[in-house]
């Protein structure tokens, strides 16, 4: 059902029951990739579907794999290990991690191809990776710096080592290293400056290369050598989302509750889940967080800190500005939009005072989104403790978590939903 908005009952209960959040985003366009690249029939199970992936995978079918879908968790993967050169541009939304891994992978195919998304992933920077195949002698422009990508491929890549520029996004990073095993030589990538935007994600990366078959080298902090071994189909589980897991996680603080979301903290190996420590402190979170290597988390903890003990200061978030939308902007300004003076903007860092007097209050605020589905998940957290929080555009959650809403429903929250006419 399509809804202009949802305001949130604050529940008068502790929130209480099971939740499983939905397989990872990160990991599942990760392995719908690699499986694509990999000769034969691959099954990924526990696998996220979402705007996200339904994105990544409908690009796949474009290009001549065949992607099935047999049940709610799990994809069918059959591929000659070839992604053929597509009649029309591949549209892929506002799809970071497809738009980008693609564009690196397209490179060593054979044609042209067009990677686009909507007004948002318009407004995205993909330039540092563009810049970076350019060096490798591959046919590609982003004249915009942002999508759309235009590649005519031969192939191959001309050179067997690039640097590249990774402040922005770990996606850069990740995007080659996925296409490099496909080379014909070993290829080595190595990092412009130390800065790297969530290292954790690389991680991630490395592991579900390896599950397909690679053979990746790490010999600096900094570098890596991956070996021309292509991928080898294969079935793979994909762990839940470490993201969406923010929220629930979040809820139980704020609502004293206790919620199973299936899988402890310590068994995710994805970068967010670093959030749980810091979420587990509250109502004594710590007064400055490092938001560097668990950025997509950082809505979700920015909310709770309105309901802190004391003032938090959010840094290391720089790399929030070119997300969806500018996070840190959307987060100050939903705050503030709830009580002005709550939170401030002090160059890229983000300070949100504490106010946990704002529990039970009636302070009617429309949230917007801004087309993001974690600013709309982050701020019916608010919505657990204030009167009349009302988020606008909620149907973009489905972007990563199409269920989000009727989660929040089975643990006994009640929402208004304005349907519209």
């Amino acid at each position: 059902m399509t809804t202009d908005s949802v305001t949130i009952l604050p529940p008068t209960h502790a929130l209480t029951g099971k939740v499983s959040p939905p397989g990872s985003k990160s990991i599942t366009n990760r392995a719908l990739l690699l499986a694509g690249l990999a000769k034969g029939t691959s099954r990924l199970t526990g696998a996220l579907k979402s705007d996200d992936t339904r994105y990544m995978a409908e690009a796949l079918r474009q290009m001549g794999v065949t992607v099935e879908e047999p049940d709610a968790t799990t994809f069918v993967v059959t591929s000659t290990g070839e992604l053929k050169a597509p009649e029309a541009p591949l549209f892929l939304g506002n799809a970071g991690t497809a738009t980008r891994f693609l564009t690196a992978a397209l490179a060593l195919g054979q044609g042209r191809y067009v990677v686009d998304g909507d007004e948002h992933m318009r407004k995205r920077p993909i330039k540092p990776l563009v810049e970076a195949l350019q060096s490798l002698g591959v046919a590609i422009a982003a004249p915009s710096g942002c999508p759309p990508v235009a590649i005519d491929a031969k192939g191959a890549f001309g050179k067997n080592h690039v640097v590249i520029d990774a402040g922005l996004s770990s996606q850069y990073v990740s995007a080659l290293q996925m296409a490099a095993a496909c080379g014909s030589e070993p290829f080595t990538i190595e990092l412009a400056g130390a800065d790297i935007g969530a290292r954790g994600y690389i991680d991630l990366t490395l592991s579900a290369m390896r599950a397909f078959g690679a053979k990746v080298e790490q010999p600096t902090p900094s570098s890596w050598v991956i070996q021309p071994t292509g991928y080898t189909a294969t079935d793979f589980h994909i762990e839940p989302d470490a993201s969406a897991a923010t929220y629930l996680w979040g809820a139980e603080v704020l609502t004293k509750g206790q919620i199973d979301i299936g899988t402890p903290s310590g068994d995710f190996t994805q970068p967010d889940a670093k959030a749980y420590d810091v979420i587990a402190q509250f109502p004594n979170m710590p007064a400055v967080i490092d938001g560097s290597q668990m950025q997509d988390a950082i809505p979700t903890i920015a909310v709770l800190a309105a309901f802190n003990e004391t003032p938090v200061r959010f840094v290391g978030i720089e790399n929030l500005r070119v997300k969806e939308c500018d996070r840190i902007r959307a987060v100050s300004t939903g705050l503030n939009n709830i009580r002005e003076g709550l939170a401030k903007e002090e160059g890229d860092d983000l300070l949100v005072f504490s106010a946990p007097s704002l529990a039970g209050q009636s302070l009617p605020a429309e949230i917007d989104t801004f087309a993001d589905h974690r600013i709309a998940m982050s701020f019916a957290l608010a919505g657990l403790k204030i009167r009349d929080i009302t988020i606008l555009d909620p149907g973009c959650v489905a972007k990563t978590y199409p269920g989000y809403w009727d989660a929040l429903a089975s643990l006994g929250v009640d929402l208004v939903r304005n349907d519209q006419k």
